[in-house]
C-alpha cells in the first residue's frame, strides 16, 4: 500500500531529523534541571529517539528483505486464497526505494512461473499479484484454455472440480488442472467458456503474467505487457489466512504454505 510506505517513510525521515538537529544544535545548550546530573531532553526529542531506531529497522525489512501484502481477490485462486497473507522477497529483482520504485541495485530478474507483486501500469498507486508466463522475447499463446509458450502448449491435468469457501465459494464448480509449466507445475482454475484469447510476442524489458484462475483474472491478456519498473517483488510463502465469511475465520492449514 502506497500510502502507508509513504507515511513510513515520512515519519522515519523526520524522527532522524529531530534527532539529529537537537544533537547538532540543541542538546549542548540545555542545562541540568536543579537536582539532576543530565538535562531531561524535551517530549519531542524524547519521542524522536524512541522511535526512529524501531521505524528504521521495519523500513528496512519492507524496503530490502521482506514485505507482507494481504490478497484481496480471488485472480490468483487456487494456489492463493481470499484473506491469504503473503511474505514478498524484496530483493529477488533487485533492490528498490520506497514510494517511487526505483531500482538501484541489480540482483535478477524474474522466471517464467515467478508469482510477482506488481504495480499494474493502468492502477500504479495499487499492489497487484500474478504469475509469470512470458519473460521479454516469449511468444505467448492462449486458446481453448490452454497457454502455449514459444509454439510448445503446455500439458495439463483434470484434477477434479473445484469447491471454494468463505469469499472464495463463487469459484465453485470450476474445474480445477495441474498446469505443466516446466520448474513451476502449478493448478489452475478454468471456466466453461474460455476468456480473451490471442497470442502476444513479449517485448524486451516487459513480461507477460496471468492469474491462476484464468476465468476471473485481469492480466496481461487484457491490459498488456507488465513493465520491468512496475515489479515489487517476488511471492514466497503464505504466513497467516483470515477470511471472517468463512467457516473457521483462521485456516491454520495455510500458515507456513510455499507459494510454487
Amino acid at each position: 500500500m502506497v500510502w502507508f510506505e509513504t507515511i513510513l517513510v515520512v515519519l522515519t525521515l523526520l524522527s532522524g531529523l529531530v534527532w539529529l538537529l537537537d544533537k547538532l544544535f540543541f542538546a549542548k545548550h540545555r542545562m541540568p534541571a536543579f537536582g539532576e546530573d543530565v538535562a531531561k531532553d524535551p517530549v519531542l526529542v524524547d519521542y524522536a529517539k524512541a522511535f526512529f531506531p524501531i521505524l528504521a529497522l521495519v523500513l528496512g525489512l519492507r524496503s530490502f528483505v521482506a514485505e507482507p501484502f494481504r490478497i484481496p481477490s480471488s485472480s490468483m485462486m487456487p494456489t492463493l486464497l481470499i484473506g491469504d497473507f503473503i511474505l514478498v522477497n524484496k530483493f529477488a529483482y533487485g533492490l528498490r526505494l520506497p514510494i517511487n520504485n526505483h531500482k538501484f541495485v541489480s540482483i535478477g530478474e524474474p522466471a517464467r512461473g515467478d508469482v510477482v507483486v506488481f504495480r499494474p501500469p493502468q492502477h500504479p498507486r495499487e499492489d497487484w499479484i500474478k504469475r509469470v508466463i512470458g519473460v521479454p522475447g516469449d511468444h505467448i499463446g492462449y486458446h481453448d484454455h490452454k497457454v502455449s509458450v514459444n509454439g510448445r502448449e503446455l500439458p495439463y491435468r483434470v484434477e477434479g472440480v473445484y469447491t471454494g469457501a468463505g469469499q472464495g465459494a463463487g469459484e465453485t464448480g470450476d474445474n480445477r488442472l495441474t498446469e505443466g509449466l516446466p520448474g513451476h507445475p502449478h493448478y489452475v482454475l478454468e471456466r466453461e467458456f474460455s476468456m480473451a484469447e490471442g497470442d502476444w510476442t513479449v517485448p524486451a524489458g516487459h513480461y507477460f503474467v496471468m492469474g491462476d484462475n484464468r476465468g476471473n483474472s485481469e492480466d496481461s491478456r487484457f491490459w498488456g505487457f507488465l513493465p520491468e519498473a512496475n515489479l515489487r517483488g517476488k511471492a514466497f510463502m503464505v504466513w497467516m489466512n483470515f477470511d471472517a465469511s468463512a467457516d473457521h475465520w483462521v485456516d491454520v492449514s495455510r500458515i507456513g504454505t510455499r507459494i510454487p
